[in-house]
């Protein structure tokens, strides 16, 4: 079985992105920076997931690490039992 990442939270966090910054999600959800990662997934199978910002705007990152969209939300939390 493969290793699962870890719930870090049941709703996105909304993070106001600038157009052409790079931003690192936390894949394994051990990050003590959620929604971005800090080096918590060294020695895991996990790598953080680099998000460059089309535009301007609200993002919102999920943190069940279920979404079907990363880094952003797609409402997956909402199915988490």
């Amino acid at each position: 079985m493969s290793e699962q990442p870890t719930i870090a939270g049941r709703a996105p966090i909304p993070v106001d992105v600038e157009a052409g910054k790079d931003y690192w999600w936390c894949m394994c959800g051990r990050s003590s920076k959620q929604p971005f990662c800090d080096g918590s997934h060294k020695g895991s199978s996990f790598s953080p997931v680099k998000y460059t910002a089309p535009e301007t705007r609200k993002a919102f990152f999920c943190t069940c690490k279920q979404t079907g969209n990363a880094p952003l939300c797609n409402g997956a939390h909402k199915t988490l039992a």
